[in-house]
């Protein structure tokens, strides 16, 4: 029988699931605010509350954002990605695992937001200038890196979320490589699917090799006009062809509302008509010393010359401080000396009526603006990403990029082997010990800027993981969890310990799908906990099993951060991701089952 303060649990827990999958605030804000509810209940006390952000796991996190940070500095990352992609067009079949297979080994030890931060922009260039749709590539870019992350304890901070949460229960945590005996397995099989289907079921055009070929994709959208006294006035468009145009296809007429598809027919060009305009990345500079059309956005710029004119992307973060916002409220130019010409938001192009648009993490702003806007915000925390469209950005020394690849080297091995090495006056080598050492070396080798270091750090991701550690004591102090484990279990009785193993995957991947990875693995934990109790076995297959089930995340932008940003600059529809990524999730599940039971017995 669940008590009252079970059902309070139980309410508490719901309603911050809805809360954030619709989004309502940050969601360490939704965690804490739960935590101190269930404190005032007096169901968990202050101690356990502040617990969680005394928990080694958690506190390691931390600290290897510090890490990840330096690595990215160091450049080293920059100069890998441009030394290992292919030169020439190629076969789907080789350039998917050439792509993927390098970013999951770096993100089996690094943390995968700043890997696709800095590959995403760089594989975006490199697909346009092999005339190949960037959509085939970004996608397959943030899976690799959800497939490295399954294969460590470092890979993704769900791993270490779990291994803290074990640690606190007084059980035995993960090894360096332990979760690899499957995550591995899922890589390599994740990274074969990819590589059959990614050019059927990926959106963008089919990807053909043809050594040959003349096909010039277009990846960029501009939105013009014909002004009064234009040469244009008159001409005509075929079939979205416009030699007056070079390099540009029109796709879209807008006259006075009405929407005229031109791919199609031929179209005569009036005075003040809109065009979107498809293009590479090089045509700005021709759209803006074309005297015969008109940039929508360029007057808002102020005495600036026009060959000073970048184009860029940004990626808004949940920092940004206009999210909630219009950009007629906030006043884009005057805060960041920027147009916006257009938003990208689940892979609709908005260009109409964005004044009134109320701006989301995730957003994918095109701007006009001068390379001061990299210089003053491209290492700033409110957005994701900023990349100029037409380079890459290179960063860090020859001797940064060593120096920063043998620490990172260090930390691995000292981790990997520290449980073999004598410890004298109880130090213990663990993951913690080498991650604080990485940091601290690359801070002081000045790798990473000391000044900017607790910018680094994702405190809203560390908050949401040690408020979630204090909830899950919460559904183990009242109940909630045995009750919780009862039904599971009662579910799938019928096919033992097996069942509940199966049940507990399908609820953490349902919870990471419209949540977070982190919050899924921390609700689940008491459950499986409870479940393992009650059915008297070994706790560790259910604990194995959150850890990859939380990071499987593959069919919604939403549930990791890695497929939120690419979703961004890739302009990726929702349900570009379900059919990709529903497939990939009932192949990870069956790994799963297969393996886990194998590896780790009951």
């Amino acid at each position: 029988m669940i008590s009252i303060e079970g059902y309070i649990v139980i309410a508490i827990v719901i309603i911050t699931i809805i809360a954030l999958a619709k989004e309502i605030m940050r969601p360490g804000l939704i965690f804490f605010s739960a935590a101190t509810i269930l404190m005032a209940f007096g169901i968990i006390s202050d101690k356990e509350v502040l617990a969680g952000f005394a928990n080694k796991g958690m506190l390691t996190i931390g600290i290897l954002f510090l890490v990840s940070e330096g690595i990215r500095q160091s450049g080293i990352l920059n100069r890998l990605a441009q030394t290992y992609l292919p030169r020439k067009r190629r076969k789907m079949v080789s350039l998917i695992p050439q792509i993927m297979l390098p970013v999951s080994i770096l993100s089996a030890f690094l943390n995968n937001t700043p890997v696709v931060i800095i590959f995403a922009p760089i594989i975006k260039k490199w697909s346009e200038n092999l005339n190949l749709s960037s959509k085939k590539f970004l996608i397959p870019l943030s899976y690799a890196t959800i497939f490295g992350g399954m294969c460590t304890l470092i890979g993704t901070s769900t791993n270490l979320v779990v291994h803290g949460l074990i640690l606190e229960n007084g059980y035995e945590g993960f090894g360096m490589f332990e979760l690899g005996k499957v995550g591995i397995f899922i890589a390599i099989f994740g990274t074969i699917y990819m590589t059959i289907f990614a050019n059927r079921l990926l959106p963008g055009e089919k990807i053909t090799f043809n050594a040959k070929s003349s096909t010039e994709y277009k990846d960029y959208h501009y939105d013009i006009r014909i002004p009064k006294g234009s040469n244009l006035v008159g001409i005509e468009v075929k079939n979205g062809r416009l030699k007056e145009l070079k390099g540009l296809i029109v796709q879209i007429i807008n006259r006075q509302g009405n929407i005229i598809e031109t791919r199609k027919g031929t179209f005569q060009l009036l005075e003040n008509d809109k065009l979107l305009v498809a293009g590479k990345s090089d045509r700005l500079n021709y759209i803006l010393a074309n005297l015969q059309i008109k940039l929508s956005g360029i007057d808002l710029i102020k005495d600036v010359q026009k060959d000073k004119l970048k184009q860029y992307e940004a990626v808004l973060a949940p920092r940004f401080p206009a999210i909630g916002k219009t950009i007629h409220d906030f006043n884009f130019y005057d805060h960041y000396q920027a147009v916006v010409l257009a938003i990208h938001r689940n892979g609709e192009r908005i260009t109409t009526n964005m004044d009134k648009l109320i701006l989301k993490p995730g957003d994918n702003l095109i701007l006009l603006t001068t390379e001061k806007f990299i210089e003053n915000w491209g290492e700033s925390k409110i957005f994701y990403l900023t990349s100029f469209i037409r380079d890459y950005r290179s960063t860090g020394t020859f001797w940064k990029k060593w120096i920063a690849f043998i620490i990172l080297l260090i930390m691995v091995l000292g981790t990997t082997l520290g449980k073999f090495i004598t410890s004298p006056d109880g130090i213990n080598f663990d993951m913690f010990y080498f991650a604080s050492l990485a940091a601290m070396l690359l801070i002081w080798t000045r790798i990473m800027p000391h000044q900017k270091y607790t910018k680094a750090i994702s405190w809203d991701v560390l908050i949401t993981i040690a408020c979630a550690f204090a909830i899950a004591k919460a559904m183990q102090n009242s109940g909630a969890a045995e009750a919780m484990a009862r039904t599971t279990i009662n579910i799938s009785k019928g096919f033992g310990p097996m069942g509940v193993l199966a049940a507990l995957y399908l609820l953490t991947i349902i919870f990471t799908e419209i949540i977070t990875n982190n919050a899924a693995a921390a609700l689940v934990f008491p459950i499986a906990l409870a479940a393992a109790q009650q059915l008297g076995v070994d706790p560790k297959p259910f604990f194995v099993t959150i850890a990859i089930a939380a990071s499987a995340s593959f069919s919604t932008p939403i549930g990791y951060q890695t497929n939120l940003i690419v979703q961004a600059i890739g302009n990726y529809k929702f349900r570009d991701y379900l059919k990709i990524g529903l497939p990939l999730n009932i192949l990870a599940f069956i790994i799963c089952m297969l393996l886990v039971p194998y590896f780790w017995s009951f």
